[in-house]
């Protein structure tokens, strides 16, 4: 289980359309044997609190109430737990101008678990994430070594994203060599809409996973037929939370959002907009038939990410891809004169390394 996120995204299975591979479970980081005790508060919710079995040194562990406090208990051992014992605190009523919102995302984690301390969810945080990013650093390496220009697209379930790719990958046949990771937690639908553009394409079921990791995405690559120069387009799992915090190995992220969304997506799940390089939001052709203010949305997007370049795009429409198209060749042509300097660079001091040798 990813404990970054809550998800069970181990044992994911690649299919390339002729064969299936199971991948092992990346279990690198640590995990806590533990055992618990359970907590009911005066609201009546109960949940449990898992404790190591070092019997010499304390923990602390958190209590969130009902109306959104939260606070640490420390123990140490030198007592014994019995099978249970109950807090209960007078915290299970809403006094009049309090705040009716709840905010789990208050603390240090921005996130709340069960029986784990903000401390300790960091810190379990901080440990998987630290792997995935040097997974991701080897997945770039190899990629620029190709001159492989590989984008991370991102999106809520139905934005459009793999609409967007068929009708991309159409536009650039015979113009640009291309390449495709799906992920979804089942199926290989998207991956066979791929295919049949003649597109090579590599299916990744996350099964209970909401997201993509470096991990999976290095064993696809070995699966794939990289085009040397080309594109790689990588569509994660249809999620607005959790693919934001994995980095792939990408050259720029790619987020994605429809008109059909509505306009305040950016402001309600910020991280996904934030880490982009690029926002596009699809469907524009039918903004006129919803409520959604196209306006609107390209503001509260810059409000989360300034830097963002937003284009408005639509798959059907006639022209409805000319930006992006020509976004994309635009990238692409700088991340190769990038790699062309860096290659010329490392080029330089190789040969000034051997000249002073003499």
């Amino acid at each position: 289980m990813c404990t970054v996120c809550g998800c069970g995204g181990d044992g994911a299975i690649l299919s390339d359309g002729q064969s299936k591979q199971t991948l092992a479970p990346d279990h690198d980081h640590p995990h806590d044997h533990a055992h618990g005790h359970v907590h009911t508060h005066a609201d009546g919710t109960t949940h449990s609190h898992g404790h190591g079995h070092d019997h010499v040194h304390p923990h602390g562990h958190a209590h969130t109430h009902a109306d959104g406090t939260t606070h640490d208990h420390d123990h140490g051992h030198g007592h014994p737990h019995g099978g249970g014992h109950d807090h209960r605190h007078a915290h299970d009523h809403i006094h009049e101008g309090e705040a009716r919102t709840l905010d789990y995302g208050a603390g240090p984690a921005r996130a709340h678990a069960p029986g784990l301390s903000q401390a300790r969810m960091v810190e379990i945080e901080t440990s998987i994430l630290a792997k995935n990013e040097a997974l991701a650093a080897k997945n770039r390496a190899r990629l620029a070594e190709g001159g492989v220009f590989a984008l991370n697209l991102l999106s809520g379930p139905g934005a459009g994203k793999t609409t967007l790719l068929v009708e991309t990958l159409k536009a650039l046949a015979g113009r640009l060599p291309a390449a495709v990771i799906e992920g979804d937690q089942q199926t290989d639908n998207d991956a066979r809409r791929i295919r049949e553009t003649g597109t090579p394409a590599v299916q990744i079921n996350t099964g209970k996973g909401c997201h993509l990791d470096a991990h999976m995405v290095g064993h696809a690559l070995d699966k794939l037929p990289l085009p040397p120069g080309g594109v790689l387009f990588i569509e994660n799992v249809g999620n607005l939370v959790c693919p934001a915090d994995f980095d792939l190995g990408e050259t720029h992220r790619v987020t994605l959002v429809s008109v059909t969304e509505g306009d305040d997506k950016p402001l309600k799940y910020p991280d996904i907009f934030e880490s982009a390089d690029l926002v596009l939001i699809t469907k524009a052709d039918l903004a006129p038939y919803v409520d959604t203010n196209p306006e609107v949305l390209a503001h509260n997007i810059a409000r989360i990410n300034p830097q963002a370049k937003v284009l408005r795009v639509s798959s059907r429409a006639e022209d409805g891809l000319a930006s992006w198209l020509a976004w994309l060749e635009e990238a692409r042509a700088a991340r190769l004169a990038r790699l062309a300097a860096a290659a010329e660079a490392k080029a330089g001091a190789l040969r000034a390394a051997a000249g002073g040798a003499r």
